[in-house]
C-alpha cells in the first residue's frame, strides 16, 4: 500500500513515498518512470532525505508519460450533452468506450498555474480521474488489464468550449480546444489502497469540484459506467499500452461548467477567467488546486490575404 509523489526541489524531476505532509525521496536520480513497474521494491530504495510536501514543487504523477488516453465513461455526463444538444445517447456509448488521444506535453501539476488558451472566451475544467499504467500489455482481456494499472490520479481536463465547438464542426477532434493543459496529480496512490472502497465498476469515492472556494458538482466514482479494465482492454487492442501511458475517465456528472450551466443557471456558473481557483478533490486520491491565468496572445494562424 502506497502513495507516490513526483516533485522537484530546483534540481530536475524526482519521485518518492508520500509519508504523512511529507515526502520521502528515493536514491538517486530515479523518476517515476523508472519506478511504475515494480512499486513495491522501489520502497526499498527510499533514501534518507526528507521534503515537507509544502516545499517542493509537485509535478504532474508522471511528467512525461508516452502518451495520453482520455475515455467518456460516466453516463450521466454523456447524457446530459446528447440532451443538450436535442438527442439520445447514442448506443454506441454502450457497446464500446471511446476515446481520444490528447497532448502528453501539457500536463500541469496540482498546484501549477492553467493559462487561458489563446483566443478562447469559454474556458472550463472537466473533473476526471486517471489510471497509469504500470505493465505493458496488448489485447487485455478486462479483468487482466486492471492489473495492469500500477495506480491512479486526479485528471483536470482543461477545455476551450468556443474552440471545441468550431473544430468539432468537421467532425474531427476534440482536438486543439483540449491542447493547452491537463491537470494529473497531486499523487500515484495504488490500486490496494482504494480496494476497501470498490462499488460497482469504480469505487464509493467521492469527486467534487470548487470555484473560489464554492462547490460547483459532485459525483461518485462508482457512478462510472465503463471500469478502467474494459477501458484498458479496448485501448490495448491491436496495440501495445506502454509503461507510464495515463488513461483518463472522461467527465464525471456535474463535473464540467458546460453541464453544471444546462442543469443549473448560466448567470451563476460563469466560464473561467484568470484569477480563478479551481479545486478538485476525489476521496482517497487527494486535491488539485489550480489558478488560471492570462494566456498568451493569439497568433491568427492563416497568411495574410
Amino acid at each position: 500500500m502506497s502513495k507516490w509523489v513526483s516533485f522537484s526541489t530546483g534540481e530536475g524531476s524526482r519521485v518518492g513515498l508520500v509519508d504523512g505532509d511529507d515526502v520521502l525521496a528515493l536514491a538517486g536520480d530515479e523518476d517515476i518512470l523508472g519506478v511504475l513497474g515494480d512499486l513495491e521494491s522501489a520502497e526499498g530504495r527510499v533514501g534518507s532525505e526528507r521534503f515537507s510536501l509544502a516545499d517542493v514543487q509537485i509535478l504532474p504523477t508522471v511528467p512525461h508519460p508516452p502518451s495520453v488516453r482520455d475515455f467518456m465513461a460516466f453516463e450521466q455526463h454523456v447524457r446530459t450533452g446528447f440532451e443538450y444538444m436535442g438527442f439520445d445517447v447514442p448506443q454506441q456509448f454502450y457497446e464500446l468506450p471511446v476515446f481520444y488521444f490528447t497532448n502528453p506535453r501539457a500536463l500541469v501539476g496540482a498546484r501549477d498555474s492553467v493559462p487561458v488558451p489563446p483566443g478562447s472566451e469559454l474556458f472550463d475544467f472537466e473533473l476526471e480521474v486517471a489510471a497509469v499504467i504500470g505493465k505493458e500489455g496488448s489485447d487485455l482481456a478486462p479483468t487482466e488489464a486492471e492489473e495492469h494499472i500500477a495506480g491512479y490520479s486526479i485528471f483536470v481536463d482543461w477545455s476551450a468550449r468556443d474552440v471545441q465547438a468550431n473544430e468539432m464542426t468537421m467532425r474531427l477532434g476534440p482536438a486543439k480546444s483540449k491542447d493547452t493543459a491537463s491537470t494529473l496529480g497531486p499523487f500515484l496512490v495504488t490500486p490496494d489502497e482504494l480496494e476497501p472502497h470498490r462499488s460497482g465498476k469504480g469505487f464509493d469515492l467521492g469527486m467534487r469540484v470548487y470555484v473560489n472556494g464554492s462547490l460547483y458538482g459532485s459525483d461518485v466514482w462508482a457512478n462510472i459506467h465503463w471500469s478502467f479494465g474494459e477501458m484498458l482492454s479496448y485501448a490495448s487492442r491491436g496495440t501495445t499500452l506502454s509503461v507510464g501511458d495515463v488513461v483518463g475517465s472522461g467527465t464525471c456528472g456535474m463535473g464540467c461548467l458546460i453541464e453544471i450551466r444546462y442543469r443549473k443557471t448560466e448567470d451563476d456558473y460563469p466560464f473561467l477567467v484568470p484569477g480563478d481557483v479551481v479545486r478538485v478533490e476525489i476521496d482517497g486520491l487527494g486535491a488539485t488546486e489550480n489558478t488560471i491565468v492570462e494566456g498568451v496572445p493569439y497568433v491568427d494562424h492563416r497568411l495574410p490575404a
